[in-house]
């Protein structure tokens, strides 16, 4: 087992750059095509070089794999595909000895179906009341108990041959735990504690506004206040005793929490509560100066009243990658359906890709990295026989999925699959080892070097607060301490405020020493 994280907090998760690890696709220890934990292991020497402070790792539990992990059926056993809790002690060590923090995903709201309390309760045990479970609507029990309907399409719940349903919010072989049974409490009160001791530095916790339900179990559509199942009153005294817990051991949590009212998104970060949790209207906003601005501002504003560092990410495992993103000429991206209006432009995305990593990087707080964002991987067309994501499939087909951004990563250009490992999982796109990581290393304008530099320098900015410099139409110019950064999102070449130097670039300037759009650089004051 790993040393237990002393109980001090050095405050590092403040500012700190985190990488994502979706170990799936990361790389490939033993051959069989499945990113793993042997991989990643190999592959520690290249984020120490990257620079980065933690990584989080999306769940490597036991699992039957039918979302991406995130249908957890032993917490305490690493998934075989992925390797042993054995390696994994290794890799949190290993990985601390490089300075490289680890955070692990923990999954609240539900557990695989064949998690062993769902299928005691699936035999009628005692087990049933840690789920929720009721009889259905219609004359012989036909309609579900509600009208809730899955994040991933269709109705929250499933009926079972003895005529009951079962709630989940996502997919059928994702039942939700009943947060009010103190059972279901103490169980992840003892899975929190079972990984600081191997010592984990913190926890990312999914869907974390939606645990504790109505025990009503309401329509939806009748207008409910409070809602039924998000951001609920009650789901404070969890992370309370989750802070408690965390507070033994110097861990630290970053939540997601998708919730529009600011006011209720703050009070999840209270000084006994979570200490982050992720910023997602800045990672959904378009490429527009004017409405960054206001996200950047917005966030900044909702965080200061908890003392709460802001979290920044430009991509996930769950959203189309930045590239692709921002090269449509348009600002019209649906989230919802991955759709726009016009066709990808990988130039113009990458270029501007390149200069909100600087954007993200420069401002106060810490930033989140998912992998392959440092390579400037595009988003990948997945051929519909090889989706495995379940949104696809719950869609009808309308929703492409996540699988896209879930590509395997190309480490080396001349080797097969790009270096990966074995055949990948997911298809990687034709020109992917274009991207490959060995070939950006001894590329000085590559998308890696400048994550590598930037990285290195982004301590000149300090840990103080943002200030706003005048700047024309279309242009985002603040300083931090010592440093500046200016981001030109217009189409016309701007000037450069007084400096004493260059720091970097993300993009070369024009002849005459101005900015050109879709370009950032940062300066020595």
């Amino acid at each position: 087992m790993g040393q237990p994280t002393p109980a001090t907090d050095d405050g590092w998760w403040r500012s700190a750059v985190i990488y994502q690890v979706y170990v799936r696709s990361f790389a490939d220890g033993d051959g069989d095509g499945t990113g793993d934990l042997a991989g990643v292991r190999t592959r520690l020497p290249y984020l120490a070089e990257l620079g980065v402070d933690a990584l989080w790792f999306n769940p490597w539990y036991r699992s039957p794999m039918k979302d991406g992990g995130y249908d957890v059926a032993d917490y305490r056993a690493v998934d075989p595909a992925f390797g042993t809790l054995a390696e994994a002690e290794k890799l949190i060590a290993e990985a601390r000895e490089l300075g490289i923090r680890t955070i692990v995903d923990i999954v609240p709201n539900h557990v695989s179906d064949q998690h062993p309390w769902f299928r005691a309760a699936l035999a009628g045990g005692p087990e049933r009341e840690l789920f929720h479970f009721r009889p259905g609507r219609g004359e012989h029990g036909e309609l579900p108990p509600n009208d809730w309907q899955s994040e991933f399409g269709g109705p929250a719940w499933t009926r079972l041959p003895d005529g009951d349903w079962y709630l989940h919010l996502f997919a059928p072989e994702q039942p939700d735990l009943n947060w009010a049974h103190p059972a279901v409490r103490q169980e992840h009160e003892d899975i929190l504690r079972f990984w600081f001791e191997r010592g984990v530095a913190g926890v990312r916790i999914d869907s974390a506004a939606l645990l504790a339900k109505d025990p009503a179990l309401p329509d939806f559509t009748e207008g409910h206040d409070p809602h039924p199942y998000v951001d609920r009153d009650e789901l404070h005294d969890v992370y309370r005793a989750w802070r408690a817990v965390a507070d033994e051991y110097g861990a630290v949590f970053v939540g997601e929490v998708w919730l529009p009212d600011t006011e209720r998104f703050a009070r999840y970060l209270r000084p006994d509560e979570l200490h982050t949790a992720f910023n997602f209207s800045f990672m959904t906003c378009p490429w527009d100066a004017r409405r960054l601005r206001t996200s950047i501002d917005d966030t900044l504003a909702e965080h200061a009243p908890v003392g709460a560092p802001a979290t920044w990410v430009l991509c996930n495992h769950d959203v189309t990658r930045t590239v692709t993103r921002y090269g449509r000429a348009d600002t019209g991206f649906d989230f919802a359906t991955k759709a726009f209006g016009t066709p990808t432009d990988l130039e113009l995305g990458t270029r501007r890709a390149r200069a909100a990593a600087l954007l993200s990087l420069a401002l106060p707080g810490a930033v989140y990295v998912y992998q392959g964002e440092e390579l400037g991987l595009p988003e990948a067309d997945i051929p519909l026989d090889r989706i495995e994501d379940p949104m696809h499939a719950r869609s009808g087909g309308t929703d492409p999925g996540r699988d896209g951004c879930r590509v395997p990563l190309p480490w080396a250009a001349g080797e097969p699959h790009a270096g990966f490992g074995g055949e990948p999982w997911l298809p990687q796109p034709d020109g992917w080892a274009a991207y490959a990581a060995d070939r950006q290393a001894e590329d000085p304008g590559s998308m890696l070097r400048l994550y590598r530099e930037a990285i290195r320098l982004r301590p000149e900015f300090g840990d103080g607060p943002l200030t706003w410099l005048p700047a024309p139409d279309g242009v985002l110019a603040f300083a931090r301490a010592d440093a500046l950064c200016v981001v030109n999102l217009s189409d016309t070449p701007v000037g450069l405020p007084a400096h004493s130097a260059p720091l970097l670039a993300s993009g070369p300037l024009d002849p005459a020493g101005r900015l050109p759009g879709d370009t950032a650089v940062w300066l020595r004051a």
